[in-house]
């Protein structure tokens, strides 16, 4: 759902995600000071593989919602597949800054705010086709039973 994109200036955070290497595939590590931050940043790094994201301008909001699920995987399996919809689908949104604004880890459900513009080839240079997230050897840690908050998921391309 597209909402009013206010006034005031977006300052995107600091990349706190990278690539690593996996048969065929590429795994998303991400990480953030709270594990909501380590969501957003993974939505981000599978931006980032579409896209160079210097190049996006933030000219619209929309916001999504997830179903509520049982637990964190399918809660964060079902946030970077709505933001592939996003993208996949009218409006074609590829997004320069994610900022989560409900993080319900008893329904297991996410509400967000996606700010970018359509993906345009005559802007954005073309990065790699994310075609599904997958639940391969998803991970999810967070503090304070880890060291950090952070998570892997492999994006099929």
């Amino acid at each position: 759902m597209e909402v009013p994109l206010d006034s005031t200036e977006h300052v995107v955070p600091e990349v706190k995600y990278e690539y690593l290497d996996h048969t065929a595939d590429v795994q998303l590590h991400a990480w953030g000071e709270t594990l909501q931050e380590a969501f957003e940043q993974c939505g981000m790094a599978m931006f980032g593989y579409m896209t160079e994201l210097p190049t996006v301008d933030i000219k619209k909001c929309y916001q999504i919602t997830t179903e509520p699920t049982d637990d964190l995987d399918n809660m964060l399996f079902r946030f970077l597949d709505e933001l592939l919809f996003l993208f996949s689908a009218e409006p074609f949104l590829i997004c320069k800054k994610l900022e989560i604004t409900k993080f319900d880890l008893e329904q297991f459900t996410i509400e967000c705010n996606c700010y970018g513009e359509e993906f345009d080839l005559q802007k954005h240079p073309q990065g790699t086709e994310v075609k599904a997230i997958t639940y391969s050897a998803m991970q999810i840690y967070k503090k304070p039973e880890h060291e950090k908050n952070e998570v892997f998921v492999i994006i099929d391309i």
